[in-house]
């Protein structure tokens, strides 16, 4: 990959405290399955550590309907881009198994989306998201 973008889909209907635990929980998917977004840790002149940021910039767009995000999510995966998946019905798992299980239930056209994620080539995420707006 050359330039790459990360940008995250957010229903725009959710609570703000809904919005900021998917956007937390989408951003976690690309650094854990992306070894090359970590950034180097954050030392101070103390000589005190932090744990470091994903080194991309990550966009947050709004989806005002349902298809909407859909759109995005069938664009991202046409072009063969890396995405993860937030639906509605994990508001009400409260375990990894309970994600797991609830996802495995639903084919790709069945999903309730409510954020997703894309990591890819710059271009090919511009083009998936196209006619969204950024998240105000």
């Amino acid at each position: 990959m050359n330039i790459v973008k990360i940008a995250i889909v957010i229903d725009d209907s959710l609570a703000t405290w809904q919005k900021l635990n998917v956007t937390a929980f989408l951003a976690s998917s690309v650094a854990i399955a992306h070894p090359e977004t970590h950034g180097a840790q954050l030392t101070t002149a103390s000589g005190k550590s932090y744990l470091p940021f994903i080194k991309y910039p990550v966009l947050v767009y709004k989806a005002d309907t349902d298809a909407a995000i859909q759109r995005a999510f069938n664009r991202a995966k046409d072009r063969e881009l890396n995405i993860g998946i937030y639906t509605r019905e994990l508001f009400d798992t409260k375990t990894e198994a309970d994600n797991l299980a609830e996802i495995a239930r639903h084919t790709d056209d069945s999903l309730n989306l409510i954020g997703i994620i894309i990591y890819g080539d710059s271009k090919k995420v511009d083009k998936a998201l196209d006619g969204l707006k950024f998240h105000d």
